[in-house]
């Protein structure tokens, strides 16, 4: 085998990577403009440029709209939105990698509940124990921030919400189906940002901050997603984003100093196993859409 054969075989798993260390750097960067705007203003800022970008992109105007597609475009648009705002409301007292983990339950819930076979129980069962682990109603382990937690699972409904959404515009040209959702996701939680930061979301240096976490966490991790679409199947592909809890983990550790006890990681783990098997097992044509890994 070539180089260049070699190179190309590695091509989509490298992609899959990069997007994942991509969206997680992003976030975590974007965490640093909490001080100074908050966690809504950091959505607004987030949301609102990724939206632009994308819009700027895909042109999404460029192809039809059915009136029953704009409504479903609309409500995957607020689900988008809302799972943004609340997971940057999670991050603000509990650890990225954590975060990530417990909205992790949104995606796997859809993957299970839509089979019945006996070897998904047992990912179900790796996922209930990761959210024991984590969830605030252990006294054995770390205490996390009940609002904190609380939001996180929230983003995870809004997470499943989006991917059921998102099957009702799948027949869509994907840039188009992404932009327009990013820009009813801007229209949903850019007034809450304005709200909570006021004018400082006009400061010229916070707007360059915003467009570069923007275009970190999402053009470039759609640019990879679709490369490594068009050469892995779903399934392959959702156990390549299974890794996403860790390497979040990860960067919280080494971006933000969040370090995190050792059941804290075995949660993380559990949540990995439960993804990438759920992905394994899942039947063709009901594994979660990429998309969903488009903004956490």
């Amino acid at each position: 085998m070539t180089a260049a054969q070699r190179f190309t075989k590695l091509l989509p798993l490298l992609a899959v990577l990069g997007s994942v260390t991509a969206l997680g750097i992003g976030t975590s960067f974007a965490k640093h403009l909490f001080p100074l705007v908050g966690s809504l203003g950091t959505t607004a800022l987030r949301v609102g440029f990724s939206a632009l970008l994308l819009l700027a992109i895909w042109r999404p105007w460029r192809w039809p709209l059915s009136r029953t597609d704009a409504k479903s475009i609309l409500r995957y648009g607020v689900a988008l939105g809302f799972m943004n705002l609340l997971f940057y409301m999670s991050i603000r007292t509990i650890p990225f990698g954590l975060a990530v983990a417990i909205e992790f339950a949104g995606p796997l819930s859809v993957s299970l509940f839509s089979s019945r076979r006996p070897i998904d129980f047992f990912w179900l069962l790796l996922a209930v124990c990761s959210l024991a682990l984590l969830l605030p109603i252990n006294p054995g382990v770390a205490p996390l921030d009940p609002v904190g937690v609380g939001c996180a699972l929230s983003a995870a409904v809004c997470w499943a919400a989006y991917i059921v959404f998102g099957k009702r515009v799948g027949h869509l040209h994907a840039g188009q189906s992404v932009a327009l959702g990013l820009g009813v996701a801007a229209i949903a939680v850019v007034p809450f940002g304005i709200w909570q930061a006021g004018t400082a979301l006009l400061d010229p240096k916070l707007l360059l901050y915003g467009l570069g976490v923007a275009a970190v966490s999402s053009a470039v991790p759609i640019s990879l997603e679709m490369v490594a679409l068009k050469r892995l199947p779903k399934e392959a592909f959702g156990i390549m984003a299974s890794m996403e809890p860790a390497v979040a983990a990860l960067l919280g550790m080494l971006v933000l100093n969040e370090q995190l006890t050792g059941t804290q990681w075995l949660a993380i783990v559990l949540t990995m196993l439960a993804a990438a098997g759920s992905s394994f097992t899942a039947q063709r044509g009901l594994a979660s859409s990429a998309a969903a890994e488009v903004l956490t």
